[in-house]
């Protein structure tokens, strides 16, 4: 064969027919036995169109697609064909399995929600060990904060009444007024603030059956109640039923963004599969409950990944089998060879995203934890029902569904295509610019602060307790007051002295001593605790208050520790991830640069998101315009570890659909500009659409009341903004361009 074709003997038996990568008008190959097979379609389609998976596979082009990548794949088609026949000969029986299990699961979902923990424990923290000790001895305080009674017309008799009803309707209450304590009322006279630590219930608020009866006292006397609890209760939102009306309106939107997709009834296998890998994560969950504590978070992650993770492979592997529907090949088939190609893509994306969660372990925070061994379950039990689940409904129902058929099966966009095209050809301006852009959408990263929102972003309705806050904010008193400083010492004098006169500080107040000797001196600050200023001066209250052997506790001591104990471990806990996914997508990709570019990216994507999360919610930029609300003047102290949790696994997934049909392209013979530009238009729809469905649904979910809420959807929704369109659309086509040969270096070739 002299005329640009070579045979060699293939591994698997019969002669390989290699062709350089030119189009062909079909393509014959030379079997063993002398027969000639005609493959592909005219119309020019290339040589990956003619690649037949059973034993007269055509293996085209590259060293790296001959003998020894036939060798290398031989053990994974074992599994593959093993897996396609287990579910074509028993169907039935997988879908009354997963039928049974998602019916349990929805049975089981509202009690898993039920019995999940809003506890944020930090053992051995000196701050929450400290606010421990306070609520047990006081009753009350702690991490608990006051519940503020801010009266626009003060006296003292007014005061005197006040604390009466309030001490009457909460036995055991301990109240402060401002005719007790002149630093509690302003200067001008004009406002005068009760402060009110209610005995302490368990739950995730622990003032839920306080602040009802404090409402209706503050009526009778004519005083209006706020403080975080209160403004957070005046904001609305039930947590639980959030969750629930966020999965809905994602579904419904997912649907409509497959129908689109799709063309057909086919849409609905998406949701099918992500209905039952949610549910039945859920049943799990609820049996974790029982002998666990699993954070909040986690119904979140269930509800909102689940949905994302579970659909990208499921939309993956039926457009794949469209694909193969499209070249003539019959259904049983398809679906062999959706499993053999993108099957592959999804499994080592789940198994990757599992990995990365399951690094939540190694923290030392209970919470995060469970927020660990609790996640890997969402991107295990997806990609148990992508490869089970889903091709039995394909081989039941898929043809009846794929009416009315509106799109053809070829994934190949138009659109796309002259993206990659560009990209491709201008290589180095496209990763340049693209890497300019993301990283000036990271800077502010770089002026990040933790802790709670201040009052005045929480004070975004036109309630009591907003307006409350606000003329406390006003007064003069302290904004510090929401959340004080609380010092456990047995010599208040002396750490009265040591804090009261501070710069920014502006009370510390003495409360009565207890059986056991000690002393608790609350401390506020001129400034929110949550802005700049108001946190280093809490720093410095706690500084000067350890120095005299005393015990710091209060929120912004909570706040303190946790970031410590969070974010302390994070260098090291990174680098665990980095180095277990390099090797997952090292074994997926079959390159050693690959893996490296993907994590780069990634890191440059989340970068980007935290960036403009900043530069949106705690300088301000748009609050007013698109929430109605100041900016936040920090960043809740859980939502960028909870964001990692989302984007990082969303944002491989991305990553490896693209990089894997680019190496597939690669494998069937094409070069690198040519795989790269394909890679593209085939996976430039399906990550498109699989980022549409998230972005609706965290936008729906930005308008929740609550604004930490709000902080982490906002950051989600632009997240996969940034990672579906700057980072898969541009940045990672032209770096496998630019980097040209060097991509396919693998360890073996290496060695």
């Amino acid at each position: 064969m002299d005329s640009g074709y070579r045979a060699a003997p293939s591994p698997e038996g019969p002669i390989r027919l290699v062709i350089p990568g030119q189009r062909t008008q079909g393509v014959e190959q030379i079997t063993q036995h002398g027969g000639v097979r005609r493959h592909g379609r005219t119309g020019g389609d290339r040589e990956r169109a003619v690649r037949q998976l059973g034993q007269d596979r055509l293996v085209v082009g590259r060293p790296e697609s001959s003998r020894r990548a036939a060798a290398r794949n031989r053990r994974y088609l074992t599994c593959v064909t093993t897996l396609s026949r287990f579910v074509t000969r028993r169907r039935r029986w997988i879908l009354l399995g997963w039928l049974l299990l998602t019916v349990v699961g929805g049975f089981a979902a509202p009690r898993a929600t039920a019995g999940l923990s809003y506890d944020f424990s930090l053992p051995g923290q000196p701050g929450y060990e400290t606010n421990q000790v306070i609520a047990q001895r006081f009753g009350s305080g702690g991490d608990a904060v006051p519940v503020l009674l801010v009266d626009d017309d003060p006296s003292p008799e007014k005061a005197g009444r006040v604390v009466a009803a309030v001490e009457r309707a909460l036995p055991g209450a301990d109240v402060l007024s401002y005719a007790d304590e002149r630093s509690l009322a302003s200067a001008d006279g004009r406002t005068g603030v009760v402060v009110v630590y209610p005995r302490l219930v368990p739950g995730p608020e622990p003032y839920v059956a306080a602040l009802p009866v404090l409402a209706k006292v503050a009526e009778a006397q004519q005083v209006a109640v706020t403080g975080k609890d209160a403004l957070a209760a005046e904001g609305g939102g039930d947590r639980g039923a959030t969750v629930l009306v966020e999965t809905v309106v994602g579904g419904t939107g997912a649907l409509i963004v497959l129908l689109v997709v799709f063309g057909s009834a086919l849409a609905l296998m998406p949701l099918l599969v992500a209905a039952a890998s949610i549910l039945t994560t859920f049943l799990i969950v609820w049996g974790l409950t029982a002998i666990t504590d699993v954070s909040f978070i986690v119904q979140f992650l269930l509800a909102l990944i689940g949905l994302g993770v579970a659909i990208d492979y499921a939309l993956l592997i039926v457009t794949r089998w469209r694909e193969e529907l499209g070249r003539g090949v019959d259904p049983d088939e398809a679906v062999h060879r959706a499993l053999a190609t993108a099957g592959r893509a999804v499994f080592f994306s789940g198994v990757t995203v599992a990995v990365s969660l399951a690094a939540l372990i190694v923290l030392p925070v209970p919470f995060l934890r469970s927020v660990g061994f609790t996640g890997l379950l969402i991107p295990v039990v997806s990609v148990l029902a992508a490869l089970t689940l889903l091709p039995a409904l394909l081989l039941t129902a898929g043809r009846r569904l794929d009416w009315p058929h509106r799109r053809t099966g070829d994934p190949d966009s138009r659109l796309w295509r002259r993206v990659g095209t560009v990209v491709v050809r201008h290589r180095w301006v496209s990763a340049t610019a693209a890497t300019v852009v993301l990283l000036l959408l990271a800077a502010p990263v770089l002026t990040l602060r933790l802790g709670e929102p201040t009052n005045a972003s929480l004070a975004s309705s036109d309630g009591p307790a907003a307006t409350a806050i606000t003329r406390l904010d006003d007064s003069g008193i302290g904004s510090g007051l929401s959340t004080p400083v609380e010092i456990l010492t047995g010599d208040a004098a002396a750490v009265r002295a040591a804090v009261a006169g501070l710069p920014g500080v502006a009370a510390a107040i003495v409360r009565p001593r207890t059986g056991d000797g000690d002393t608790l001196v609350r401390v506020w600050t001129t400034e929110d605790t949550s802005s700049a200023a108001g946190s280093d001066t809490a720093a410095a209250i706690r500084s000067a208050a350890e120095a005299t052997g005393a015990r710091v506790g209060g929120r912004p001591a909570g706040d303190a520790d946790f970031i410590a104990a969070v974010y302390g471990n994070a260098w090291w806990v990174i680098g665990l991830i980095v180095v277990v996914t390099a090797l997952l997508l090292t074994r997926a990709l079959r390159s050693i640069v690959l893996p490296v570019k993907a994590l780069l990216l990634n890191v440059l994507s989340l970068g980007a998101a935290y960036g403009i999360t900043v530069w949106i919610w705690q300088d301000g930029h748009g609050t007013e315009v698109l929430f109605g609300q100041p900016a936040s003047g920090a960043i809740t102290t859980w939502v960028p570890i909870a964001v990692f949790a989302f984007l990082f696994g969303l944002s491989m997934d991305y990553e490896v659909f693209l990089l894997s049909r680019i190496r597939e392209e690669h494998d069937d013979g094409l070069g690198t500009d040519e795989a790269t530009v394909a890679g593209v238009a085939r996976t430039g729809r399906l990550v498109t659409s699989a980022a549409l469905i998230l972005f609706l649904a965290f936008v729906s979910l930005a308008q929740v009341p609550t604004v930490e809420v709000k902080i982490l959807a906002t950051a989600l929704a632009l997240g996969i903004l940034i990672d579906a369109t700057i980072v898969r659309g541009v940045l990672a086509p032209a770096l496998v361009a630019a980097l040209g040969d060097a991509n396919w270096r693998s360890l073996r070739r290496t060695r």
